[in-house]
């Protein structure tokens, strides 16, 4: 989970200009559960939109019970990782016109999880109280995941893809964040079953229960919902085993390839990933290390590199979202090597019901 993947290419084993294409390839079960991280929780209410018309209900929280937070049946859980922001207000910026859109927009009660330390979630507490008096028909509730303490649990678990699926920058902790949806139900108490995790700079134009309803629409296998990545981001990484692989799918554009995943919108089923025994298997060293050897894999990009690669394999572990839901902005690799074939990944012919502006890029106004 990244709060603005800003896409620049790999600098780990990959060639300075774009590889040459290959010709036409065939392409090829639970561990023990932790006891979940204790969480700060705190009562956040909105505010009365102004002027608001009969009949629109005001913004009166619940009470929240720290070590029980309300059922997905009360309202829908969201969670945004809010880091390092008092001193980005690029960041802050981005994070109100998110938190506002999806208010100003939703139908059905909200339960806020945000990943950051104190003087972040005070910071979002305050941006969403202000985004609620801008107009809000439903009720919110604020709750605070402790950073360090998910940090120090996660350790044991993403340790390993760190070693994979990252740059190697930052801090141990900040590193650590962009690994949290890999092994958040591990993490999170069980009366907690689905959650929606969102980068921090997105734009909802639509009501956020129209993207909650696509976890009915699961199947058995299914463990998490997401969108394809709507740049050749994967075409480059994998240009190792696309050389070997003549004819492979991996790396190829929808609707016959596999262009990986981009993980600014993403449907966590937790109650299926703590049950399904080949996910949780994919999460340990050796499977890990079999896949990247596999696939000469080197990623940079957190929890999306380990989402695309294990999709490459098991693609029945993934519900793929309309590009519609995750219109991502950013044309970054059109100007640096694939501009012939940029287009195949990145239209939509479908209006967009969530703009993401990934690498910084502006967000179209309404």
């Amino acid at each position: 989970m990244k709060l603005s993947k800003k896409q620049e290419p790999p600098v780990h084993n990959e060639p300075k200009t774009r590889p040459k294409e290959p010709e036409k390839h065939k392409q090829p079960e639970k561990p023990k559960q932790p006891p979940p991280i204790v969480k700060e929780t705190k009562e956040q209410p909105a505010q009365a939109p102004p002027k608001a018309s009969t009949g629109t209900k005001t913004a009166d929280s619940a009470k929240a019970t720290p070590s029980k937070p309300a059922s997905t049946e009360d309202a829908i859980n969201v969670i945004i990782t809010f880091s390092k922001a008092a001193q980005n207000p690029g960041l802050q910026q981005k994070f109100g016109v998110t938190v506002s859109s999806i208010l100003r927009l939703s139908s059905v009660n909200l339960n806020f999880y945000i990943i950051g330390n104190s003087e972040d979630q005070d910071l979002a507490e305050k941006i969403m109280t202000e985004a609620a008096a801008g107009g809000t028909k439903v009720s919110f509730k604020v709750q605070r995941l402790n950073v360090d303490e998910l940090a120090q649990k996660l350790h044991t678990v993403v340790a390993k893809a760190q070693s994979h699926f990252s740059a190697g920058k930052g801090s141990y902790y900040g590193d650590a964040l962009f690994f949290l949806s890999l092994a958040i139900h591990r993490v999170f108490p069980e009366s907690v079953t689905r959650v929606i995790m969102l980068d921090a700079d997105l734009k909802f134009k639509a009501d956020i229960r129209e993207l909650y309803a696509h976890f009915d629409q699961f199947k058995p296998d299914n463990v998490i919902g997401i969108g394809n990545e709507m740049q050749p981001v994967y075409r480059h990484t994998f240009w190792q085993f696309r050389n070997q692989n003549a004819g492979t799918r991996i790396g190829e554009p929808r609707p016959k390839g596999l262009p990986g995943f981009n993980s600014g919108v993403v449907l966590l089923n937790l109650k299926s990933m703590r049950e399904s025994t080949l996910y949780n298997s994919l999460l340990t060293d050796e499977a890990i290390t079999q896949l990247t050897d596999k696939y000469n894999f080197k990623g940079h990009l957190g929890d999306q590199d380990f989402f695309s690669l294990i999709g490459m394999e098991f693609e029945k572990l993934f519900f793929v979202l309309g590009c519609e839901w995750n219109r991502q902005l950013c044309t970054w690799w059109r100007d640096h090597g694939y501009q012939d074939v940029f287009d195949e990944y990145h239209k939509c012919e479908k209006p967009a019901k969530i703009y993401h502006g990934n690498c910084n890029t502006p967000i179209p106004d309404d």
